[in-house]
């Protein structure tokens, strides 16, 4: 549940005070934020700003795309009816949502109790010789705020004590039914919604007594809260009676999905949620015009198609913009730098209508400037950072730490989450305006610039016309941007409360098996992209099955989840023509045939078993599995049962069994990389297909004669995924579980010539088939990075592959101090991959001069 602090009432947090010095974040980065903000022409802004108002209309608003005073909603098709799951969770859970609400509807109360405070001295004023309003305006503007307000404190007064003394026997159905049934009420509220606004503005502009009055109502705070009273404007209170219908409704969604069938509340909130559906239905064209309240050239009203965050290379530089495609026209926009606690507006950077609108093909957009890319091991080095600072704001909390020291690190947070938004995406998404100039914004998906396309297009196929906004015309749609949008925060977990998922930190293991509903052949593939840090990343791809209408491609991948939420499923068709090819190295000239997005529900994803699905995508079916295992599961070592094999074997007993000082498949694996991966882009980055990598486990492991043979025919990502396999499989990791607190010791020293006694000293402390193997190892990285230019993997990127494998806590110690998931992400992988990455930097390490020096001294640091 949200903090009640968050619910009902503007609260200025670090992250208002963060965007009012940022905007966005953007303007330390953007140099654009001096510019004073151009006041709006008066009465070009016919709806109010509410920092929590609905996203678009209400009919729009009940899925749930920003419900930030009730409870989240799900999409409940496709989920099972509460019976379905356990009886005592799903009441549990209505208490919450309950709980939640009835906080809401406090909040909810106060606002109503607030806006009807003036209106009973404005009334006894009405018949005096200096009246500040007449009857007939005072009844205008607080039209029916007094039977709402009644309704929902009847309400509230009914449902509150069944709330606080809560048993699984307790019935509210009925309380939800009768406040749908009063929804009448609101109805003749809205049909008056305009004119009382109206009448407020003109009342405001000729009486100054009343204006201050309605500037600054008091809006008391709930009971448990510490702020005494809020400040809000009669504009912004005028607006919650529309708000809180959508918000009701989103509750009765949250409450059937945790009802149980059978229970005797279940019909009459489905009778609730029909009538409070189709009483937004019906409101729904009545509102959504005033709330854009401009129109098209042709007179139609002009409405928001699709808005968000999308970074633009504009004069050589990153910035990020809010993007907002509307029935006619795409406007790119800032939020202006305003004072904390003012009204923020956007500043539109520039426009261009649909009519003139055009995406340059690669071939025309060679002229476009250089994409300067940010290495891996920088974005790399970032998350680490955003992943310690997540683990200190849990300790902080956990230790019942200061709210100062959690907010600084808090806006520390955000501004690394910011810096990673504005540097990660690569792929780019050019628009042209057929009159001249051009625009390139840069994404981290293929799927986002597809979704971006595709609802231009369709646009377009309307009969559009050119036109030019004038300056008040263009303040007036810039001005609606603000109340129109359907995305408010930044991409970034810090945006997010406390209580919201944290996503997945572990491995999904996904099985593309097969494509159907393809009109003609074509060699078709797969690509699967999940969120990290926010924004969607690629993660693996399968190969192209030529010339068909049925691929089979039955291929496994293993993907590494950062708190990701969500999978995306990518079919292209692959473009063999030699023109298109080499263009830019992040353009993506195949052609996609559909995707789609599934959200990776934690309780249904993490089972030992295959969970089967099929994800449709325009008239494409294409049928998957999916498992998801933990990290900390992932990383247990279960020992072979069979020690004639090599996987899950001791190091040692297969370097005797094999007389080898190094396993044969270490040798073999690094051979064929050496011979043909070396200059693989993201060569050990890149998920090998998994039922190759079983399939090389399995001849490895019988020790079959045609391992060569199969090495040479074998993709080379798989060979690759064969050798991490191998390490990650061992009884005990390379560099064991005895010297794992020792070698974090050793990496956290500062002076260089201690850490360097340390470190060689814990090398020379391994069994020597350990020591030879990591050496052997070590070499053979160094070999893979210095193809850096070429395979874009450094020392770095190679460390953060391997060292969690090589090194990591045995398991009785990482459960000992592991609190969340994305700590095993943090503190440990920090410092296994610095402990890697200081022996790859190290000039060359021999076995012999180790094993000399029985104490290592070192004169030159």
């Amino acid at each position: 549940m949200e903090p009640l602090s968050h619910r009902g009432l503007p609260r200025l947090s670090w992250i208002d005070t963060l965007y009012s010095n940022f905007s966005y974040g953007a303007d330390d980065y953007d140099a654009e934020g001096n510019e004073e903000p151009k006041a709006l022409p008066e009465g070009s802004e016919t709806m109010p700003y509410i920092d929590e108002s609905p996203t678009m209309s209400p009919q729009l608003s009940t899925r749930g795309q920003d419900s930030r005073d009730g409870v989240s909603p799900t999409p409940t098709d496709g989920l099972g009816t509460g019976g379905e799951r356990d009886a005592g969770k799903g009441l549990e859970m209505r208490k919450l949502v309950l709980s939640g609400f009835l906080a809401s509807e406090e909040i909810y109360i106060n606002q109503l109790e607030a806006l009807l405070l003036p209106m009973k001295p404005l009334k006894a004023t009405a018949t005096t010789s200096q009246p500040v309003l007449t009857l007939q305006q005072i009844e205008t503007i607080f039209y029916k705020i007094q039977d709402i307000y009644e309704i929902h404190k009847e309400f509230y007064d009914s449902l509150s004590p069944k709330v606080q003394q809560w048993d699984s026997n307790i019935t509210m159905g009925h309380l939800f039914q009768k406040l749908a049934s009063q929804l009448g009420v609101y109805k003749a509220f809205v049909d008056n919604y305009k004119i009382a606004l109206e009448t407020a503005e003109k009342c405001s502009q000729s009486n100054y007594q009343f204006q201050k009055i309605s500037e600054e109502l008091k809006v008391k705070g709930p009971k448990d809260s510490k702020e005494s009273h809020t400040s809000v404007t009669m504009e912004a209170l005028l607006y919650k009676p529309i708000d809180r219908v959508t918000r009701s409704t989103l509750v009765l969604h949250d409450l059937l999905k945790h009802t149980p069938a059978d229970h005797p509340d279940y019909p009459l909130l489905q009778d609730a949620l029909r009538i409070s559906q189709n009483f937004l239905s019906s409101i729904n064209e009545d509102i959504d015009p005033r709330r854009t309240a401009v129109t098209t050239p042709k007179g139609e009203t002009r409405q928001l198609v699709k808005d968000g965050f999308l970074v633009e290379l504009s004069e050589g530089s990153r910035k990020l913009r809010h993007v907002f495609l509307f029935t006619d026209v795409l406007l790119c926009a800032k939020l202006k730098k305003t004072a904390v606690g003012k009204h923020q507006q956007y500043d539109c950077k520039w426009y261009v209508p649909l009519a003139d609108l055009v995406f340059p093909s690669p071939e025309e957009s060679e002229h476009c400037p250089q994409v300067h890319v940010i290495p891996d091991h920088e974005l790399e080095d970032m998350k680490m950072k955003i992943s310690a600072i997540k683990s200190e704001v849990q300790k902080e909390k956990a230790n019942k730490g200061q709210s100062r020291a959690i907010e600084r690190l808090k806006k520390k947070m955000f501004e690394n989450e910011f810096w990673l938004l504005l540097n990660s995406p690569a792929i780019p998404f050019r628009i042209h305006n057929r009159n001249g100039k051009s625009y390139l914004f840069l994404l981290s998906s293929d799927y986002e610039r597809s979704e971006w396309r595709e609802a231009i297009q369709k646009l377009q196929k309307k009969d559009l016309q050119a036109f030019v906004l004038s300056s008040v015309e263009l303040q007036v749609l810039t001005g609606s941007c603000f109340k129109l949008r359907t995305v408010h925060n930044i991409p970034v977990t810090s945006n997010k409360d406390d209580d919201e998922s944290p996503g997945l930190y572990g491995f999904l293991h996904v099985i593309v098996h097969s494509a159907k509903g393809f009109k003609q052949s074509a060699n078709l593939y797969c690509t699967l992209e999940v969120d990290s840090f926010g924004y969607f990343v690629s993660k693996a791809k399968t190969r192209v099955f030529r010339d068909t209408t049925e691929p089979q491609w039955n291929e496994e991948f293993e993907i590494e989840l950062e708190g990701s939420q969500s999978l995306r499923i990518l079919c292209y068709e692959k473009c063999y023509d030699k023109t298109k090819l080499n263009k830019d190295n992040n353009e993506i000239v195949d052609k996609i045939m559909g995707k789609g997005q599934i959200q990776l529900d934690p309780q249904a994803v993490q089972t030992k078993n295959w969970h089967m699905d099929v994800i449709e995508m325009n008239g494409i079916k294409v049928e998957f599995s999916m498992k998801f295992t933990s990290r900390d599961m992932s990383l247990k070592r279960t020992p072979s049962k069979k020690q004639t094999g090599v996987f899950g074997v001791k190091i040692s007993v297969v370097t005797k069994r094999e007389r080898s000082k190094v396993p044969y498949i270490v040798r073999q694996c690094i051979e064929e990389v050496e011979k043909r991966g070396i200059e693989e882009v993201g060569i050990y980055r890149i998920s090998g297909v998994a039922t190759d990598i079983q399939a090389l486990k399995a001849v490895f492991d019988a020790n079959n004669k045609d391992i060569l043979v199969m090495l040479s025919d074998m993709d080379i990502n798989a060979i690759a995924g064969t050798l991490k396999l191998y390490f990650r499989e061992l009884p005990e990791p390379l560099l064991t579980d005895r010297l794992y607190p020792a070698f974090m010791e050793g990496i956290a020293l500062s002076d260089p010539a201690a850490k360097e006694n340390c470190m060689m000293h814990l090398l020379r402390s391994l069994p020597d088939p350990n020591l030879i193997t990591f050496l052997f190892l070590l070499e053979h990285l160094k070999r893979v990075a210095e193809k850096e230019p070429v395979n874009k993997m450094s020392l770095h990127n190679l460390a953060t592959v391997f060292g969690p494998t090589l090194l990591r806590p045995s398991e009785g110690e990482s459960k000992g101090h592991l609190t969340l998931a994305s700590d095993i992400w943090s503190h440990d992988v920090m410092a296994q991959v610095q402990v890697l990455l200081y022996y790859l930097q190290h000039p060359p390490i021999s076995f012999t001069e180790l094993k000399r020096n029985t104490l290592y001294f070192s004169t030159d640091v």
